[in-house]
């Protein structure tokens, strides 16, 4: 519809908030790089007693599940959910910053990955943690967004509704 048919302008309402996914992208695909180029696949640097740099290739989502999925399932399921994050950030209220950083780190972590799938055909994951010899399964920079950004959004909606 037209703008005097609903009355309305289009508005860009939270785009700002996109910067946090750009250095999301750009930070996730320097360092994967960074690995591509130090590592051959399973190449291990210890950094401290529970932290190691590895290079391993992720053909899944989170934690290796649906190892076995084509790599477009996963670039479609980021399309759809991207486009959901921006409809969701463009309602969210300009007041509402915390969700709005949530929204965009969420963005760029699924973007930052879905990079990797349509370049690579798999995710590449270096982050390793581990204590007592047992391993987090490993993961990157573009994960790490994904989690704190959904853990803001959990700690907003507690924020919100308070404790039970």
């Amino acid at each position: 519809m037209s703008e005097s048919a609903t009355g309305q302008a289009f508005r860009y309402q939270n785009a700002h908030w996109l910067w946090i996914s750009a250095i999301v992208i750009v930070a996730d695909q320097i360092t994967k790089q960074l690995v591509v180029r130090s590592f051959e696949l399973y190449d291990r640097l210890v950094i401290a007693p529970f932290f190691n740099l590895v290079r391993l290739h992720n053909t899944g989502a989170a934690f290796s599940m649906f190892a076995g999925a084509a790599p477009l399932f996963f670039v479609g399921l980021t399309v759809v959910v991207s486009i959901g994050i921006l409809i969701w950030l463009r309602r969210n209220p300009h007041t509402d910053r915390l969700v709005a950083a949530s929204l965009a780190l969420i963005l760029g972590g699924a973007l930052g990955n879905a990079i990797d799938r349509v370049a690579r055909g798999h995710v590449i994951d270096f982050l390793d943690l581990h204590a007592a010899g047992y391993h987090w399964p490993a993961f990157n920079i573009a994960d790490c967004a994904i989690t704190v950004g959904a853990a803001l959004l959990l700690l907003d909606m507690w924020r919100k509704r308070g404790p039970s």
